[in-house]
């Protein structure tokens, strides 16, 4: 079919009495394409073709209403559409995501990037509320990831003190299998109290400072109102919130981060976007400093609880067994890694594996050894307290002397 600049040409052509085989030289087209236009004198209409079907088309009223009640990532799109049973592949979904999704104008910046074994990048971000022991907590997630590789960390807590961060850190470092020569922070107060121009004059927290001198690793601060530093760490905490945590469905806090824990391993085995490798294989190439080889740090939190009376005291949704003479008192927990110590007053009084999960009972039978008798002989004190007794009073008899008897035997 002639363009409407065609027809036109052709028609010019012909009121110049060019002779059709002429025109048809010239222009290249067939005789009888040019005898049917020149007699019309309505250029030709191109007419729309129906657009062909697509895989995704039963999907994508889904994908956007999933994009206005989060802005989530076309992975995570992807991956849930391919469960409610959608064929295609990834790029279709992905072309789609960057057509609906609102366009957020961001200015250019520069991207720094780091040789192997040399920087990490750490940060914090809030993630709502969830309810824990029958309050309302603020749920935080640490996220941390490698320079070179971009192999990332992530794990969700409910404080974010120095004792949490650091033992965030140990974890990290035995999920990568070591650290960084240095790691950036932003001017979190957790790590720094005053940042001065000078960095030997920086005034670091006292708690942090002993950790880091014990790895001998290098904190660094960004640079103020300049989240760019790092933007390695900007981007993971956005992946982490688009691509696992917004808009999923979790049982408990230790569910969240078991399920995490599996959202890592897939998407640091998946190539990343901007190495175009797999973060897994890039690992090997850090040359990280190894975490064996320096002694253990030892980290240990605390938190207070009350103790029921019935002998138990929560922790992240679990119950835990305290010997029962305790019952009622306040106690302090100290938490180490995998363990929960209980201490009351100054007296350490038992101790605990902490149990995956939620609404599990971590019960020591010794706790309760002797309180069964014990609640027995109180029950008979009470009972017999309780059983009033009756007590007979003997008639008063009036004591006379002999006497009066032997006078009454003489006048008889």
């Amino acid at each position: 079919m002639l363009t409407g600049r065609e027809f036109h040409m052709l028609r010019d052509l012909f009121d110049q009495d060019v002779s059709i085989s002429e025109i048809a030289r010239r222009t290249g087209h067939d005789r009888k394409t040019i005898r049917k236009y020149i007699g019309s004198e309505i250029p030709p209409m191109m007419k729309e073709r129906p657009k062909p079907s697509s895989k995704l088309d039963p999907y994508k009223d889904y994908i956007i209403s999933r994009l206005k009640d989060h802005p989530l990532s076309a992975s995570r799109l992807y991956r849930e559409i391919k469960a409610k049973g959608f064929t295609g592949k990834y790029g279709i979904v992905k072309n789609f995501v960057r057509e609906v999704r609102p366009k957020i104008e961001a200015p250019a910046v520069y991207r720094y990037e780091t040789k192997p074994g040399v920087q990490s990048q750490v940060d914090w971000a809030e993630c709502g509320h969830i309810e824990i022991d029958g309050q309302i907590r603020k749920l935080y997630c640490f996220t941390m990831v490698l320079g070179f590789s971009r192999m990332r960390y992530a794990e969700f807590v409910l404080q974010t003190d120095v004792s949490t961060l650091i033992q965030c850190h140990l974890n990290a470092f035995r999920y990568f299998g070591g650290y960084t020569q240095e790691i950036l922070y932003d001017n979190m107060n957790q790590v720094v109290l005053q940042r001065n121009p000078v960095s030997s004059d920086t005034i670091w927290n006292p708690r942090f400072e002993d950790f880091f001198k014990h790895y001998r690793f290098i904190p660094r601060l960004c640079r103020p109102y300049r989240p760019q530093t790092k933007g390695k760490i900007e981007n993971t905490v956005k992946f982490v919130k688009r691509d696992f945590f917004m808009g999923g469905s979790f049982s408990s806090f230790s569910d969240i981060n078991s399920q995490l824990h599996q959202w890592l391993s897939r998407v640091n085995s998946t190539i990343q976007g901007t190495t175009h490798e797999i973060p897994f294989e890039r690992l090997k190439l850090e040359g990280l400093r190894q975490i064996d080889s320096v002694l253990p740090y030892n980290i240990v939190r605390e938190e207070s609880r009350k103790i029921t009376r019935d002998a138990f005291l929560s922790y992240l949704g679990n119950r835990y067994s305290v010997p029962y003479r305790f019952a009622g008192r306040t106690a302090r927990l100290q938490i180490h890694d995998s363990t929960v110590s209980v201490f009351v007053g100054t007296e350490k009084v038992c101790s605990h594996e902490i149990v995956p999960g939620y609404g599990k009972i971590s019960r020591n039978k010794d706790h309760f050894k002797g309180l069964l008798s014990e609640i027995i002989q109180q029950n008979t004190i009470s009972r017999m307290k309780g059983l009033s007794t009756i007590c007979f009073n003997d008639p008063e008899v009036e004591h006379r002397p002999l006497s009066t008897y032997d006078a009454f035997c003489r006048e008889a």
